[in-house]
């Protein structure tokens, strides 16, 4: 069998009834990085969290699943990046690094708001070769 690009849809159904679809399309190569976090405000004590996680995509936006591109970090405001990840059971490589290799074409990056100071933190995250991307994430003061 010769392999061709494509789409490859899944109907699942329970008791005859569609129950759910999922649709996987071939990937062109990787040209940007995109950003999206889990909360675009949180409050500034210092304990609370956004995780942004970093997608490798193409240039129709779809996840390049085998790219592995090393992302640099970088932040503005009142936030600091507490830790980076890509889900590698076997990497070595600290959660406070700055930079991570995505991982099946994913990273995470974890941003903290600094305690007492609101305003707009942006995460940017780059690659060599691709877009990179920023996100902003509001603070507010506890009270």
């Amino acid at each position: 069998m010769k392999y061709e690009a494509g789409e490859v849809k899944v109907v699942a159904y329970k008791h005859g009834k569609k129950w759910a679809t999922d649709v996987v399309k071939t990937t062109g190569p990787a040209t940007k990085l995109m950003l999206q976090n889990d909360r675009e405000k949180i409050t500034a004590d210092g304990n609370d969290l956004s995780f942004v996680t970093v997608t490798v995509a193409d240039k129709a936006g779809l996840l390049v699943p085998r790219s592995k591109n090393l992302i640099h970090f970088s932040i503005e405001g009142p936030g600091e990046i507490v830790a980076t990840d890509n889900g590698d059971a076997i990497s070595h490589v600290p959660f406070q690094s700055r930079e991570r290799k995505a991982f099946n074409g994913l990273c995470l990056a974890i941003v903290r708001a600094k305690p007492g100071e609101s305003g707009t933190i942006r995460l940017k995250a780059t690659a060599d070769g691709l877009k990179g991307a920023t996100i902003s994430i509001s603070t507010r003061n506890p009270h």
